[in-house]
């Protein structure tokens, strides 16, 4: 499959990348690569609207970023790339993740199986290490979960193994189900439920703990959704943001009754923790 990738300079001068990212995200671009003051954000050719990008950068927010190139990439072997760079990763001592052409990794308690393909979630980012971490730290036996924006599933497939009843996963990605459900096969839970779609299944679940690491403006934009899926007494485990968004994701959680737990960091990406009371 052919690539477009678009290279963006000055976004050093942003003061919140994650916004671009998330907004590019919505015009079709479905990976990024950071690097100094310039991002690269890549599209399938069928997805590239240069309109769409040209009204993007033409807002306010984005007036200093400048397109340096646009490059039509040729057909490679994704799997071939990932493979030569995808190393085992341990988090807490407790959870090894590792891809299926790697030995199991020693001397941990859960052992996840994650092919990523082209889908969000392998612990090699902070934000999905970080969510992992809180998951370790979480009574999860036989609590209800539901991850939205489940990528891989590796959220829903680690919260299946600590013990959690009902486990639901939801992507509006067709290629992140696909992927979903080709790792839950791996690490024999089958007991995960994965569907397709938004906030908008959302109207009928109700959980014990609700997991979202997407980005911040899909947070803000739908943490009124998670609210209502919560049970009382539940907990909402976020992540996908900067340490400078905490505060307006504080204030939004507020507003609906969320009181705001704990936060941790990693390279300013945060993970945090409401609780429903």
């Amino acid at each position: 499959m052919r690539t477009i990738s678009v290279t963006l300079r000055n976004t050093d001068k942003l003061s919140d990348l994650s916004t671009l990212i998330a907004m590019l995200g919505s015009i079709g671009f479905d990976s990024f690569q950071e690097e100094d003051d310039q991002l690269t954000a890549f599209v399938a050719p069928d997805q590239f609207v240069k309109e769409d990008l040209d009204s993007l950068l033409g807002l306010e927010a984005f007036r200093e970023v400048k397109v340096a190139q646009i490059d039509l990439l040729p057909d490679q072997n994704w799997n071939s790339i990932w493979e030569s760079s995808y190393q085992p990763v341990t988090i807490g001592g407790r959870c090894g993740v590792r891809a299926p052409f790697h030995l199991p990794v020693a001397g941990i308690e859960f052992d996840l199986v994650i092919e990523p393909r082209m889908s969000f979630g392998t612990a090699h980012h902070e934000t999905t290490s970080m969510m992992i971490r809180l998951l370790l730290e979480t009574n999860l036996k036989g609590k209800s979960v539901l991850d939205m924006g489940c990528g891989t599933a590796i959220l829903a497939i680690l919260a299946s193994k600590l013990g959690a009843g009902l486990v639901i996963g939801i992507d509006n990605d067709d290629w992140a189900v696909s992927n979903a459900l080709d790792n839950i096969h791996l690490n024999n839970t089958p007991q995960i439920e994965i569907l397709k779609g938004d906030a908008g299944l959302l109207h009928d679940k109700v959980v014990d703990v609700f997991l979202a690491n997407i980005n911040r403006n899909i947070l803000l934009n739908d943490m009124e959704h998670y609210d209502k899926s919560i049970n009382q007494h539940g907990r909402l485990i976020i992540s996908g943001f900067y340490e400078s968004d905490l505060s307006a994701l504080q204030a939004c959680a507020a507003q609906l009754g969320l009181r705001f737990d704990r936060h941790i960091v990693e390279n300013q990406w945060t993970a945090a923790i409401f609780l429903k009371n």
